[in-house]
């Protein structure tokens, strides 16, 4: 669910982007001897350049993972060879592509771009286009900074008949690295407690598992903030003046 609501958003702001894109890469291209751009080599400097972003932003950066990748080629691949321009071109959602290549997700998100191809056009200036073009723009930006995601995939293919570059960056977190922990309450009566902005209420005695692809905070009482950890135990108890308080056993 998280990955489709991602995919939804950028969907409303992909055309906005495509302006600044063109212009940033025909201004590059038409400073540069004729040549064509090495597709593969500008994906992996993409790659390179968004964990770079990432880590500037005090981020982890991503790894390359061939599962998304071949996802990625995939749909590049298929925006080129038919022009149909959207994340839902071949039918399916970013993150349905990706299950389909066995990448088991939590999340996926997904940018692409176009832009016309141009004689003298370099790998750097293709690069830069695709970069800050997405930097540019608040969704695509807003998916180069997701904190939980751990891979990634970029790949570029061009239409033969129109002569556009096709652009898909995949990023991603799998299944295998959900977040898992627990709440108990310890108490004899019921007891209440937050989970980013959803409320639960917890029996006597009880004990609710969680699952998260995103670090929600655990909010206990009204001042008190956990950020959860893998594999960890907390336990609710009652205060005075009907508060309520957690410990991490």
């Amino acid at each position: 669910m998280i990955g489709r609501l991602r995919f939804q958003s950028q969907m409303q702001s992909t055309l906005r982007v495509l302006v600044a894109i063109a212009a940033l890469f025909l201004g590059a291209a038409s400073s540069t001897a004729e040549q064509r751009p090495d597709l593969d080599s500008a994906a992996r400097r993409i790659v390179a350049q968004t964990n770079e972003f990432r880590v500037a932003e005090r981020l982890a950066p991503t790894t390359p993972e061939p599962r998304l990748l071949a996802a990625a080629r995939a749909f590049a691949d298929h925006m080129a060879r038919t022009d149909r321009y959207s994340h839902e071109a071949d039918g399916r959602t970013p993150p349905e592509r990706a299950q389909a290549q066995g990448y088991d997700y939590c999340i996926v998100a997904e940018n692409i771009a176009f832009l016309m191809s141009t004689t003298g056009a370099s790998t750097d200036a293709l690069t830069a286009a695709l970069v800050d073009g997405w930097k540019r723009s608040p969704e695509h930006r807003r998916n180069m900074l997701i904190p939980e995601v751990v891979d990634t995939a970029v790949a570029i293919a061009l239409s033969p008949a129109s002569q556009r570059y096709y652009a898909v960056q995949l990023l991603g977190r799998p299944r295998s690295a959900v977040l898992r922990f627990s709440v108990v309450n310890a108490s004899e009566k019921p007891l209440a407690y937050r989970l980013g902005a959803q409320r639960f209420d917890l029996p006597p005695g009880a004990t609710r598992t969680h699952e998260q692809c995103r670090a929600d905070a655990l909010t206990v009482g009204d001042t008190q903030n956990i950020e959860p950890v893998d594999g960890g135990r907390y336990t609710l108890e009652a205060t005075a003046q009907d508060g309520v308080g957690a410990r991490r056993d």
